[in-house]
């Protein structure tokens, strides 16, 4: 067998001259993800050459406080260690300014180049009134406008979201970030259904009995008891994340890999998702319980959460795709908190043989040949199949082919803000929701979220309420 080598990366360019502005610079998710990010796209090269990059915030702070904040943002959470000749070239480009400073009057005199982006990591009641700040100074023409989501509460307020921003903005300046499609194995996705002739032939109803995505974390709301009673695992996850994941997994092959034709087709595979049935959705909060043998409370016991809370931390629903590829293969979607593990991953279980040879020997049950897509944590690729154990008898035992990306490329990827972030300076619309989508989505689960069903209360660390297993049936959720 030959030695692995490490894979050379491919060679990114920089982006264009432009200034990178961090609305909600001092925040948690500026804190965690996105100056990390600017700092491993310095370390790579892949900043623009030119332009400022600019915190801005309502609070005040000098400037030496903000690179103080941003140098201790880069040490605790970077994925690579904290280089001080790298850190030094990005603090000289790196300004701050308060609402209380001169605001965005301030932000279009220091800020001179032609083209921008302006990162919005606030909440989205703020959004609306930045599109309007920028129009209103003269910085809408030249602006790339990146969002986090939620991208509206439900179908009606996302409508209204887009209204407001294409006052200001035309639909091709808007970036609507969802960091799961920064992440490797997501985009991995469509290079193994179209890159492998094998798969795409029996990747339709012919040859698949169903699919499972599972979205699940181990941790609680961690302090965000406010903001999750306003959302819901619902919202949260499955809106956004889940239904991106699904779109990929089952679209039909773009004309290509131009960024709007893989939209299209992820936003028609969307409109082939009926609305989902409350009848088919089991609505789940976390109650008491232990994670790695540590005690843990209950939704109701957290912080911010209403002790009568009817906001569920846990669902699990069957979904079905109107087309001719898919017709007749149920889809289930589940995300959850508390569980007994971190895990992102989707399950392919293919048909039984129609026929069994193997009647009158040892052999008894013959298991499904089940594809996995593991998309964090160990993100790779498995494959169970059917094997006969060495012996004289004939005994079969499911075994399994893995790929796990560390080992077979041995190279750290980027983080998904890194890879997000790149594109958007860039103008790369792929990886981005595009407005059509994010509604659609909404009308799939709407009825979930006007008719919800009763809560049924799991104990943490476990792996949510027993009806969402009677919800999936027999084959149960395969988690490896």
């Amino acid at each position: 067998m030959q030695p692995v080598q490490p894979v050379q990366p491919v060679q990114l360019e920089p982006p264009s001259p432009q200034d990178v502005i961090l609305v909600g610079g001092t925040g948690d998710l500026a804190q965690r993800k996105l100056l990390p990010a600017i700092y491993n796209l310095e370390l790579d090269g892949l900043l623009p050459a030119e332009g400022q990059i600019v915190g801005f915030a309502r609070s005040q702070r000098t400037l030496d406080a903000y690179h103080e904040f941003a140098a201790g943002s880069v040490a605790r959470h970077s994925r690579r260690p904290f280089d001080a000749a790298a850190w030094e070239r990005l603090r000289k480009r790196m300004h701050f300014i308060s609402e209380a400073d001169g605001g965005w009057a301030a932000v279009a005199e220091y800020c001179k180049l032609p083209q921008r982006l302006v990162y919005l990591a606030t909440p989205p009641s703020a959004f609306g009134r930045i599109a309007q700040d920028l129009a209103s100074h003269r910085l809408a023409e030249g602006t790339r406008l990146v969002i986090e989501k939620p991208f509206g509460h439900d179908l009606e307020s996302a409508m209204a979201l887009g209204a407001t921003l294409h006052a200001h903005f035309d639909e091709s300046q808007i970036f609507r970030i969802d960091h799961y499609m920064g992440k490797e194995t997501v985009q991995n996705i469509l290079v193994f259904r179209f890159g492998n002739s094998l798969f795409e032939r029996a990747w339709n109803r012919d040859a698949i009995d169903h699919m499972q995505i599972t979205i699940g974390e181990s941790i609680g709301v961690e302090g965000r008891g406010d903001f999750y009673e306003e959302t819901g695992a619902l919202r949260d996850i499955v809106q956004n994340h889940a239904l991106q994941v699904l779109s990929l997994l089952t679209m039909e092959p773009p004309v290509s890999f131009r960024a709007e034709a893989v939209r299209d087709e992820m936003v028609k595979l969307l409109h082939a998702v009926p609305p989902a049935s409350p009848a088919l959705a089991v609505r789940g909060q976390y109650a008491g319980g232990a994670i790695d043998e540590s005690l843990v409370a209950g939704y109701r016991e957290e912080p911010g959460v209403a002790p009568d809370s009817e906001t569920e931390t846990s669902i699990a629903m069957q979904l079905r795709i109107d087309n001719w590829r898919w017709s007749g293969v149920p889809i289930y979607l589940r995300a959850g908190k508390r569980l007994p593990r971190r895990v992102s991953e989707v399950h392919v279980v293919f048909r039984e043989a129609p026929i069994s040879y193997f009647e009158g020997t040892p052999i008894s049950d013959l298991a499904s040949n089940h594809l996995t897509l593991r998309i964090q944590p160990e993100e790779g690729i498995s494959f169970s199949f059917m094997a006969k154990q060495p012996g004289p008898e004939v005994r079969a035992q499911q075994v399994r082919m893995n790929f796990n990306y560390g080992d077979s490329f041995m190279i750290e990827p980027q983080e998904a803000y890194e890879r997000l972030l790149h594109d958007a300076m860039r103008g790369d619309h792929t990886l981005f929701l595009r407005e059509d989508g994010i509604e659609q989505a909404w009308r799939i689960v709407e009825p979930v979220l006007r008719s919800p069903s009763e809560l049924c209360f799991y104990d943490s660390g476990t792996w949510g309420p027993e009806e969402a297993d009677q919800l999936v049936g027999p084959n149960g959720w395969h988690l490896h």
